[in-house]
């Protein structure tokens, strides 16, 4: 695998805080598209917001600074991040139900 194959990078946040109820997932799905990057985000039943994102690292880097500032309404309290094997196999970024 060459280095130019292996550019992309895959994370899964879940964040807490008041990030339900606020205009989030519209907030994150918009930056996203700004960024040129793909994949989800999603309401949890227990409180917290999942984001699913792929794309190349300064491009995730800044969408992380991006989510975690927020919609005005909403306040971010904790990022848990954990690194995909591999993306998913989107086209674009969405907002889906969990």
């Amino acid at each position: 695998m060459s280095a130019h194959e292996r550019t992309e990078r895959a994370v899964r946040w879940l964040l807490s805080g008041r990030v339900q109820g606020v205009g989030f997932r519209w907030f994150t799905r918009e930056a996203a598209e700004e960024l040129g990057l793909a994949g989800t985000v999603a309401n949890l039943p227990d409180g917290r917001v999942e984001i699913e994102v792929a794309g190349d690292p300064e491009s995730i880097a800044a969408f992380r600074r991006r989510v975690e500032e927020g919609p005005p309404s909403g306040r971010v309290d904790r990022v848990e991040e954990h690194e995909l094997d591999r993306p998913g196999d989107w086209r674009d970024f969405s907002i889906v139900r969990r």
